[in-house]
């Protein structure tokens, strides 16, 4: 081949010279080939990677779902340590609601019985008792019986949960009461916390002292206003014996009350209506106790011997019992203050759930209406004094009132002269706005020179 090629006198190709001024022009080496996977499974089982974490552990990264593989325990310390405090609280707090519970339909429970037989209606249903309870069972042996139920029969709509620690109940249908409201109060046992900080904080603030797990009840009086609530009988009825005459239940306006002496500057300084009153000790109560009272005869028709006898028996429990027709608030307005007559009654719980002692008193709450309805009609002179109290305080809400119409007037009067001011204003020229304004203050001067000169 080569003797070929001399014959017709053509040269070997030479290789060409490598430059390394165009080597980033050089052609690309061949790239080998690369297998690709049939399916994902083949991928998915490619080595893992494999790096130091802190501490040199190695932390292996592999599927995404494979948590187990990429955590340790020691992953899940913080959560840990959280845990059993979050389980202790959860445990708390349903203890703490569950007691409250318990608590609130155990007094109710032994309080319906004393309801039922007073009231057609208890609680927030709408059915009314047929037949009544007689009256021929009340007393002692009543009370004793319903102090032994426990609460797990009550109905549902007999208690209504306002909140964890706040319970109330309801009642009406009954001669010369209107209703009552009960509240029962209890502490926060669901929540250690707060509850330590607030008997904490009354140990150094005697206005912001836990109040003790306690009954509030208040009965308001129909005071003659029972044809404004009560659907009148059906025509006939009274003279063929089947409906009784209503005897009148209006009584004479007074505030009347009997407190504990450990409450008794806190309830002064908290209601308005006792601060009205007159503070005195009585030999018929017990030394731990005194009278607040605008009378001395109020106070003698008042403490009857039942009253008497259930306040000795409540002992410590017993908190205050109020008859009122002034409000808790100092009022502001003639509105406010008018007289609203009504019963506030106020008890500890027992501890150990024992209210047979407390039990009475709440029974004498309930039947008091009846004795003012009775026996609240004083002396013309104790009514007089009274009476003369009631309108000392409404004058100076009168007087308050009468000023701020005053005040309300000049402010309308000084408006619609602003509004007239500016409507003569509106029709002048930039002249006649001048000589208006020069006139207007003339006018302000020679005011102001008669007031100086008046004063001297």
């Amino acid at each position: 081949m080569d003797f070929i090629q001399s014959l017709l006198g053509t040269k070997p190709s030479q290789a060409p010279v490598q430059d390394d001024a165009f080597g980033d022009y050089a052609a690309p080496a061949a790239a080998s080939p690369v297998s690709i996977p049939a399916s994902p499974a083949d991928a998915a089982a490619a080595e893992p990677t494999t790096i130091t974490g802190t501490g040199g552990r190695p932390i292996v990264y592999t599927k995404w779902y494979r948590v187990w593989e990429r955590t340790t325990l020691d992953d899940f310390k913080f959560e840990m340590i959280m845990l059993p405090f979050l389980v202790i609280a959860l445990v708390v707090h349903f203890w703490g609601t569950r007691r409250n519970r318990r608590k609130a339909k155990k007094f109710m429970a032994t309080a319906c019985p004393l309801l039922d037989n007073e009231f057609a209606l208890v609680g927030f249903g709408d059915h009314v008792k047929d037949v009544p309870y007689s009256e021929g069972v009340q007393g002692d042996s009543l009370i004793t019986a319903a102090a032994k139920l426990s609460g797990d029969n009550l109905a549902e709509d007999v208690l209504k949960e306002k909140t964890a620690y706040e319970f109330e109940s309801y009642a009406t249908g009954r001669a010369n009461t209107a209703f009552v409201d009960i509240k029962i109060l209890l502490w926060k046992w669901y929540n250690p916390i707060i509850l330590a900080a607030e008997q904490l904080t009354g140990v150094f603030f005697d206005t912001m002292k836990q109040q003790p797990e306690r009954i509030e009840a208040v009965s308001y009086a129909f005071d003659g206003n029972e044809k404004n609530f009560v659907a009148p009988p059906v025509p006939g009825s009274e003279e063929i014996g089947k409906v009784k005459p209503i005897s009148s239940s209006t009584y004479d306006p007074f505030i009347f009350a009997v407190v504990n002496k450990l409450s008794m500057r806190r309830l002064r300084e908290e209601r308005y209506d006792l601060s009205l009153t007159f503070t005195k000790d009585n030999a018929k109560l017990p030394n731990w106790t005194s009278v607040m009272s605008e009378s001395a005869e109020v106070t003698d028709i008042m403490l009857t011997k039942e009253l008497i006898s259930a306040v000795e028996k409540a002992g410590d429990y017993f908190e205050y019992f109020i008859v009122t027709d002034q409000p808790l608030e100092k009022p502001t307005t003639i509105d406010e203050a008018k007289p609203k007559k009504r019963i506030h009654i106020c008890f500890r719980l027992p501890s150990d759930k024992d209210y047979v002692n407390v039990l009475p008193l709440f029974q004498v709450f309930l039947r008091f209406e009846d004795h003012l309805a009775t026996n609240a009609h004083f002396r013309p002179e104790v009514s007089k004094k009274i009476k003369q109290l009631r309108e000392t305080e409404s004058g100076k809400l009168k007087k308050v009132a009468d000023k701020e119409a005053e005040e309300d007037r000049l402010r309308q009067m000084e408006k619609l002269r602003k509004e007239e001011r500016d409507r003569k204003m509106k029709g002048m020229t930039a002249d006649e706005q001048k000589k208006f304004l020069e006139k207007e203050a003339e006018k302000g001067r020679r005011k102001q020179a008669k007031k100086m000169t008046v004063r001297g």
